[in-house]
């Protein structure tokens, strides 16, 4: 009897969504024709393996799902934002699943409070589900938003579905949050406890049934596609980036991920940013493939649980000290480090790669960033911002801990005097020069600009700036 307890218990521990949600469902037939639950689409611009939404077709309750373009973010990006052109895309595409099951994707544009007012009004609604979100301002959202609903005895369940591990269930043995990626790293991967052999059984990495058959809201006459023209927005022109994970390979991530010339990184930032594609298939796919690529996630879950735990961060240097850097920031210089005009190929380079595409190779984007902060001593967060506004795989906790990680005064433990030559690093990640060329045609002819500042003045000039105030 014992032995057939563990096996069972074994299995459960493999399988547990199948014993915990199907067991308490109910049919839709109990349900009155009026009643709903709605599904709220964020950062998870997909159906399959979706934590929120699996758990909203299994309330029991016809499921009607929505999507709200925010104008507090919006109304701050240009016109011909590439992201918008994305997601507006990927939304047409849940659009029309959704309606192949008569049902449709309500898609709203205005401000999430306003419209979730209206929202919690509409009669028979019982449930809200969606992901969480760990930016300050989704957060605040967030709990406006639950607010709202509980005035109506409305529940909003939240799910974790963007991460594998959030918050504070990586902590040190004193209980508190990590400061430093490596003994992170080391307890993400004791807490995950996988064994690639048998990855796909691993409790956190289980996907979520999806099964729309039935379970969601009729809608007798759906909605047209609101236009990118309604929302003030135009189309842009996007440059492939993957949606899923059909024709990734990792196997040599480690040996090419550093050359910008060759096709080395996996540029699923974009998907995993909108959640075009689960965290959980994707973390299996880099467990099975590649420990390096494993690792470059778990970075991105440690800069979330940073900007959780340290929010100071978003407008802060993490090491507070380094506060009172004397930047020059010369808006000039800063002009020509924008449209890549600094004479420094490698950095050139990769700004117009950005600005072009929207994407910038990561090898580069170090190169860049020490290059603003340490060589022009211009302050990070203006490089940060010019990130924000360009980069296709933009998400504020990568982004601020990558810049500050590149100005010295973030978490990893290296000291402040690590400066990037940008000449050396071209000789060694773009030897034959195949990356610059594509970017910078004019490189190597008179017509190239001259460098704006000696290298090797320019760190002397940052050590200074950095020692005053250490």
């Amino acid at each position: 009897m014992n032995n057939l307890f563990n096996y069972f218990a074994q299995y459960i521990n493999k399988f547990p969504l199948y014993f915990v949600t199907y067991s308490t469902r109910q049919t839709l037939s109990t349900v009155q024709k009026d009643h709903h639950v709605i599904h709220w689409f964020r950062r998870d611009l997909r159906l399959h393996d979706n934590k929120a939404l699996h758990f909203a077709l299994e309330s029991g309750t016809p499921v009607k799902c929505i999507f709200i373009f925010d104008r507090n973010i919006l109304d701050n990006l240009p016109e011909e934002d590439r992201r918008i052109t994305f997601i507006h895309r990927q939304l047409s595409r849940i659009k029309e699943q959704l309606q192949a099951y008569e049902s449709d994707l309500e898609i709203y544009h205005g401000e999430p409070i306003d419209i979730w007012k209206s929202l919690a009004e509409t009669h028979g609604l019982k449930e809200v589900y969606t992901n969480r979100d760990y930016e300050p301002y989704a957060i605040q959202r967030d709990k406006d938003v639950d607010a709202i609903l509980n005035k109506k005895k409305i529940p909003l369940h939240t799910f974790k579905d963007h991460l594998i591990f959030e918050k504070k269930e990586i902590l040190t043995q004193q209980e508190t949050p990590y400061k430093v990626f490596t003994p992170y790293c080391r307890a993400w991967k004791e807490s995950l406890d996988a064994d690639p052999e048998n990855i796909q059984y691993n409790k956190h990495l289980i996907p979520y049934p999806l099964n729309l058959k039935g379970r969601l809201l009729k809608i007798k006459d759906p909605q047209a596609m609101p236009s990118l023209k309604s929302m003030g927005f135009a189309e842009a022109k996007i440059h492939h980036y993957p949606t899923d994970l059909r024709n990734t390979d990792m196997s040599d991530y480690d040996k090419m991920r550093n050359l910008p010339a060759k096709d080395g990184t996996s540029r699923l930032g974009t998907a995993l940013r909108f959640g075009t594609i689960s965290i959980r298939e994707t973390m299996k796919m880099a467990i099975k493939t590649n420990e390096t690529f494993w690792n470059e996630l778990i970075w991105r879950e440690f800069f979330s649980q940073i900007l959780y735990n340290f929010p100071h961060v978003v407008n802060e240097p993490f090491h507070k000290k380094y506060a009172n850097i004397a930047w020059r920031n010369n808006e000039e210089e800063f002009e020509r480090w924008c449209q890549g005009e600094t004479g420094y190929a490698l950095v050139d380079a990769g700004m117009r790669e950005l600005n072009k595409t929207g994407f910038m190779h990561n090898r580069v984007r170090m190169v860049t960033a020490s290059f603003l902060v340490k060589d022009l001593l211009i302050d990070w967060r203006w490089g940060e911002a010019y990130f924000a506004e360009k980069l296709m795989d933009y998400e504020l906790a990568s982004n601020n801990g990558n810049w500050q990680w590149a100005a010295g005064c973030g978490t990893d433990a290296a000291p402040y005097f690590r400066i990037f030559n940008p000449e050396s690093q071209q000789k060694k990640f773009d030897p034959e020069s195949i990356y610059i060329k594509k970017w910078v045609k004019e490189w190597d002819t008179e017509d190239y600009t001259a460098p704006i500042v000696d290298h090797k003045k320019a760190r002397q000039r940052c050590l200074k700036a950095y020692k005053a105030v250490v």
